[in-house]
């Protein structure tokens, strides 16, 4: 049976929630976006749950999260200067990156063809979950085709059985991040989201300061969007420059 959990019972949240994820079991938690389904990310039976769960083919890939960019280094071949500068700009934030996978990572994300995306939340509850696991698969907390829940009860119906714990941290908005693939020296963004495609270019090639934001206001969740990741299908394979 799932267990609904306030979030604000902090200290049980957790502990469930980590139990959870410990056992190859999924949990759905609130963050900085959306209500999501998440899972240890290296744990495969784990995060084939996942697939099942959301009726989700394999060539839509999941993202994962990290606590820091500390973090995602194990995670990656190297970092374009667009992935820094998106990177001291936008994590903690509604920025998704598509980075190069180190290879034999003991993970399955789905049909990757060695890519990876990488967000590092802003959420204290969903980066302490982080810190104390490890990296997370995290996406939308909905059925494939179906509609992102703004509320816990909405995520519990449609997941069901599927989940073991599900945090309640009241009504969430359907903001979806914005991916970008930041593979290349340039970068180029594959869905427009939380952050706009001006903004993105201002920051990726350098026309802000470091670690700062273009002075203009993020654009609005595109309409229709299933959830933070479903518009996406497998990450394209690098070009030759």
């Amino acid at each position: 049976m799932t267990e609904i959990i306030p979030a604000s019972e902090t200290e049980r949240a957790h502990a469930a929630t980590v139990a959870a994820l410990r056992n190859g079991e999924l949990a759905v938690v609130p963050t900085d976006t959306s209500y999501a389904l998440i899972a240890d990310a290296f744990q495969p039976l784990a995060t084939r749950r996942v697939f099942d769960a959301k009726r989700r083919t394999r060539h839509l890939p999941l993202p994962v999260v990290v606590r820091s960019p500390r973090q995602a280094i194990g995670l990656v071949q190297g970092f374009s200067e667009p992935a820094e500068r998106l990177m001291a700009s936008y994590w903690p934030g509604p920025v998704t990156l598509v980075l190069s996978a180190v290879e034999g990572l003991t993970w399955d994300l789905g049909e990757t063809r060695g890519s990876v995306m990488l967000r590092m939340p802003a959420d204290e509850f969903l980066t302490a979950l982080v810190h104390e696991i490890g990296p997370l698969v995290c996406t939308g907390a909905n059925v494939a085709g179906s509609a992102v829940p703004r509320t816990a009860a909405e995520a519990a119906e449609q997941l069901g059985q599927a989940v073991s714990v599900v945090i309640d941290g009241g009504p969430r908005h359907e903001a979806v991040s914005t991916v970008v693939d930041a593979r290349q020296a340039q970068a180029v963004v594959l869905r427009e989201g939380a952050v706009s495609v001006a903004d993105i270019a201002q920051v990726a090639t350098g026309e802000v300061g470091w670690g700062m934001r273009p002075r203009t206001a993020p654009s609005g969740s595109p309409d229709g969007a299933e959830s933070p990741e479903e518009s996406l299908a497998a990450p394209p394979a690098p070009t030759q420059e």
